[in-house]
């Protein structure tokens, strides 16, 4: 079963040797993140998440960024997770549609601090839970999704993925947290229609790093769940695509490291205006403009 073989990549990851440019290259989106994170939180998206957050105080376990306050980590993720994407300067993973900083980095913070995890293990977690946002992605099929979110969608199983294994949850386990991944993963492209960047960056960032938080939570609490919710009877990948392949979810596990392939900004814009901006830059350059 692929959601059984995905459990155990993710339950045994924190243990793996991690090849040094896939650690390098997650220390470099941490960073970004975080930095995307402390301008976001300037930003009315960032704002208003951070008034959510002092509203929602319980127990002090994890920070939010730009708010001198600590509150339950499935809040610090939704508040850090829309901070990350406000002010569009989250990295880009183009094959999967995806931009899986701003969902898996926020909640990966927000679970070490309330686990007090080591730096080796959020690497970890940082670069396993690229490797599962794309895979769902690249399970979907981007052609026959209709008007679902692949942002939200995915990055969702990528925060939960983090979280997982911060939480050391073992592969039992870990196959519940992607069910209950699953049961909360939503998102529609209607966001399109947001002048503010409020719902954007709650659809991108703040939902997807909360669900995933709180899916290894309920788990690391006692909630057991599905085996198979992945490819079984009535599962994630066919209620949300008309042709889903679910192998790729685990296609080159342990060879292809999905934080490779994501890039990371050069220009706070969207990602498909990139090279149109910097194209334009360069014909400024050498025309002397």
């Amino acid at each position: 079963m692929v959601t059984q073989q995905l459990s155990e990549y993710i339950a045994g990851f924190s243990s793996a040797s991690l090849p040094p440019e896939v650690a390098a290259k997650a220390r470099h989106h941490i960073l970004d993140t975080i930095a995307a994170m402390v301008s976001g939180s300037q930003l009315k998206p960032g704002r208003l998440a951070i008034k959510y957050a002092r509203s929602q105080r319980g127990r002090r376990e994890s920070t939010v960024v730009g708010g001198n306050l600590l509150v339950p980590a499935a809040v610090a993720a939704l508040a850090n997770g829309m901070h990350a994407h406000a002010d569009e300067t989250d990295d880009t993973h183009f094959a999967s549609r995806t931009h899986p900083g701003c969902a898996i980095i926020p909640a990966a913070l927000a679970m070490a601090e309330k686990e007090n995890c080591s730096g080796k293990a959020l690497l970890h977690s940082v670069a396993v839970g690229y490797d599962v946002s794309c895979r769902v992605s690249r399970a979907l099929g981007l052609a026959h999704l209709g008007f679902h979110s692949t942002y939200s969608l995915c990055g969702t199983f990528g925060a939960a993925a983090a979280a997982s294994s911060l939480a050391g949850l073992n592969a039992r386990q870990v196959s519940w947290a992607l069910s209950y991944a699953a049961q909360q993963a939503s998102g529609v492209l209607s966001w399109v229609r947001d002048g503010d960047h409020i719902e954007k960056a709650f659809d991108f960032g703040g939902m997807p790093a909360r669900n995933g938080v709180t899916a290894a939570v309920f788990v690391q609490s006692g909630f057991t769940g599905v085996d198979d919710a992945l490819e079984g009877e009535k599962n994630f990948l066919s209620a949300y695509s008309s042709a889903p392949n679910p192998q790729e979810l685990v296609s080159g596990l342990g060879s292809r490291y999905e934080i490779l392939e994501t890039s990371i900004k050069r220009f706070p814009i969207g990602a498909p205006i990139q090279a149109a901006a910097d194209a334009l830059l360069l014909i400024l350059e050498r025309s002397g403009v």
